[in-house]
């Protein structure tokens, strides 16, 4: 997907293209990795079942083979799945005057990367639901299969890549009422940067317990800037830092404590990764720089252990 050619995403205007290149990207890679036993051909027929209706049967592809097949539609899924994505302030940080493929905010990522898991599912015949929120659930559809369907959470997608947020985070209060709503097991895969404005670790991780009942597998994304997020890699010049949710400010060198913010950070990160573990959530840190390979690979990994 690295190698797609684009200026900028306001010139490609095009989500489901860009979706697509990015799958395609990642297919070719992945007949060339030790994921290459995953299933990423995609049937477009299924064996007939003796009894069923006829309507449906491929009668050319019988002609050809001597077999039965029915023809595989978008109703018939074999998996649901929730996308739920953060949409707060923190969330469209970095700050980008001309966003491209290789230049994102965690927001435009984070779209990206749902429209190219829409689709792999729209692929593999699953449903597919959407929920988008930052202090409130601003955005909710239930999985569904069908293109109607698909084209509405697209748009939803690219109105992301156009947003602005000022909101502030208050993941675990909306994922309790998002979970209320997936009643269907399903794989629920959730993007965040897991910031709070006030320390509530407790109620996320509470949240993230509601979103696994019903037997829903969670694949928390945590999605950060790994540059300036987590490496604190800027200027060593003196700059302002605010905090896009709260507006605190402070006024230092990023050398002065770029070692003790880089060991904090990484505590968290561990910390976030314990976690999950004991409450059996998939944990995946994903730095917006590096591409989107590993969301599709967890993915496949986690359909696998699913179906």
């Amino acid at each position: 997907m690295e190698t797609l050619s684009v200026k900028h995403l306001s010139e490609l205007n095009n989500l489901e293209l860009l979706a697509n290149s990015v799958v395609e990207g990642f297919i070719t890679g992945m007949h060339k990795s030790p994921f290459h036993g995953f299933s990423v051909e995609f049937a477009e027929h299924r064996v007939y079942n003796k009894g069923e209706s006829t309507r449906h049967i491929d009668w050319k592809l019988y002609a050809k083979t001597k077999k039965l097949f029915v023809k595989r539609y978008e109703e018939e899924t074999n998996l649901r799945c929730h996308l739920i994505i953060d949409n707060s302030a923190s969330m469209h940080f970095p700050i980008i005057k001309n966003p491209s493929i290789d230049n994102l905010t965690k927001i435009t990522f984070s779209a990206i990367a749902s429209a190219a898991l829409m689709e792999i599912l729209k692929r593999q015949r699953d449903a597919v639901g959407l929920s988008i929120y930052s202090d409130k659930n601003d955005y909710y559809a239930p999985a569904k299969g069908g293109e109607r369907h698909r084209r509405m959470l697209l748009s939803q997608l690219e109105d992301l890549l156009k947003s602005t947020s000022k909101s502030t985070t208050d993941t675990f209060k909306v994922l309790h009422e998002i979970s209320e709503k997936i009643h269907r097991r399903s794989l629920v895969f959730l993007f965040t940067d897991m910031f709070q404005t006030d320390k509530k670790e407790d109620e996320l991780f509470e949240a993230l317990r509601h979103l696994k009942h019903n037997k829903h597998e969670v694949v928390l994304f945590h999605t950060y800037d790994g540059k300036l997020e987590f490496d604190f890699d800027f200027e060593n010049s003196p700059k302002k830092f605010v905090d896009v949710e709260t507006g605190e400010q402070i006024n230092l060198y990023a050398s002065s404590v770029k070692k003790q913010y880089k060991s904090y950070v990484e505590n968290y990160f561990n910390e976030l990764k314990l976690k999950c573990m004991q409450y059996k959530i998939e944990y995946v840190p994903v730095d917006i720089n590096k591409g989107f390979n590993s969301v599709l690979i967890s993915y496949l990994i986690s359909r696998k252990k699913f179906l």
